[in-house]
């Protein structure tokens, strides 16, 4: 058995409203410095070690990430 990680984030060119509305709560609350916040997913998924990662690949294009509007990241 094996863990996987996927992380998923929105394409950069796609508006991140939750991302920046924790941009403005740190400035709110006084955090200075950070220019920038983006949020994504992250799925942990336990798999047995036979499976390749073609299928892991599969996976996350076809259930995890819209494709569309998200990149994704499979870390084996």
């Amino acid at each position: 058995m094996a863990r996987v990680v996927v992380n998923v984030m929105p394409k950069a060119e796609i508006l991140d409203p939750q991302g920046q509305a924790v941009l403005r709560a740190l400035g709110r609350i006084g955090v200075e410095g950070v220019t920038d916040v983006r949020q994504g997913k992250r799925f942990e998924i336990e798999v047995s070690d036979a499976i390749s990662d073609e299928e892991l690949r599969r996976v996350a294009e076809t259930l995890l990430a819209n494709t569309v509007i998200e990149d994704f990241e499979v870390v084996r």
